[in-house]
């Protein structure tokens, strides 16, 4: 009897400390991957065109005009439910506006001037011509300059940063320093080539942004992003941190299995995690679940059908000519 209890003992014992083991490999940091530098393109290696080339934003006369006349003849649009905004979609009566807007008063000429103030450059990275704009300051005064990589999100480009530009490249008061900026187009963002394969994930895009910026000469750096933007960065400076300088992200987060339990754990009594102030943009969960689960259909559809929206739109477009 004695024999058995011990056997019991021993084999509750076994089962307790694999349940440890598990769960501390849960939370241990894994190794870094090594992540193979992908050919995205459709073009041959041997015949890849590496060198920098300028760019300058040219969309040919018919192209606009080939547009003015899909959105005229248009089918008409089905009006919204009586009292309804945005909750189950784009509303129509706004999508009417937008159409008339492009149709009738969207000068693109002008808009290409504007587009083209900055110096515009391509170079093919894994195989992806890639569309950037980069910009030196014209004049240091003797500042240290510190070259800046920024990346945008989605459904954003790089003409997000056209206002900042000018403030990060000229000389500031009481600043000894001064950025020279370089800001690229995602792969298949504004004027960057897409993939031709599946599998650019965000850590994919760390390895070909960490090629494009050694492929232009900078190996120390500085990155700032947003949504999209900062996952890659992110990613950016866990994979390659010894490259660079400093990050600045838009989006802050963790999402680990650790700081998910924390997130729960703490509901029950949420001062002990946040300020009281601050409170209301994490708890309750169940209405911030609900309110992700509400508003990101189109997150799910673009995350698992993306062709299915791509096709759609390009079948409702033939239908109307």
């Amino acid at each position: 009897m004695g024999c058995g209890c011990l056997e019991v003992t021993a084999i509750i014992i076994i089962v307790i400390l694999k349940l440890v083991d598990k769960v501390r490999k849960l939370f241990k940091i894994p190794p870094l991957p090594y992540l193979e530098d992908t050919w995205w393109g459709s073009r041959d290696k041997s015949e890849e065109d590496t060198s920098i080339k300028p760019f300058t934003i040219s969309v040919p006369d018919e192209v606009i005009a080939d547009l003015h006349q899909r959105l005229k003849n248009a089918r008409p649009l089905i009006q919204p439910l009586e009292g309804i905004q945005q909750q189950y979609g784009f509303n129509t009566r706004l999508l009417s506006k937008i159409v008339d807007f492009w149709q009738t008063e969207y000068n693109w000429k002008e808009r290409e001037t504007f587009l083209n103030k900055f110096p515009q450059f391509t170079v093919s990275i894994q195989g992806l011509k890639l569309h950037y704009i980069h910009v030196q300051p014209s004049n240091p005064e003797g500042n240290k300059v510190l070259p800046l990589l920024l990346l945008h999100g989605w459904p954003g480009s790089v003409r997000e940063f056209y206002e900042i530009i000018p403030l990060l490249t000229t000389p500031q008061p009481g600043r000894n320093f001064v950025f020279e900026v370089i800001v690229p187009s995602l792969p298949g963002y504004g004027f960057s080539e897409s993939a031709v394969r599946p599998g650019l994930g965000a850590v994919q895009m760390a390895v070909v942004f960490k090629n494009f910026m050694n492929r232009l000469g900078f190996e120390k750096y500085y990155i700032q992003g947003g949504d999209w933007g900062a996952v890659i960065l992110q990613n950016r400076a866990t994979l390659f941190p010894k490259q660079v300088l400093g990050v600045h992200s838009n989006v802050c987060m963790v999402n680990t299995l650790l700081t998910n339990i924390k997130v729960f754990l703490y509901s029950f009594y949420p001062t002990l995690l946040v300020k009281k102030e601050h409170v209301h943009k994490i708890y309750p969960l169940s209405s911030k679940f609900a309110f992700i689960l509400l508003e990101s259909g189109y997150l799910h559809l673009q995350a698992t059908k993306p062709d299915t929206v791509g096709k759609k739109k390009h079948l409702c477009l033939n239908k109307t000519l």
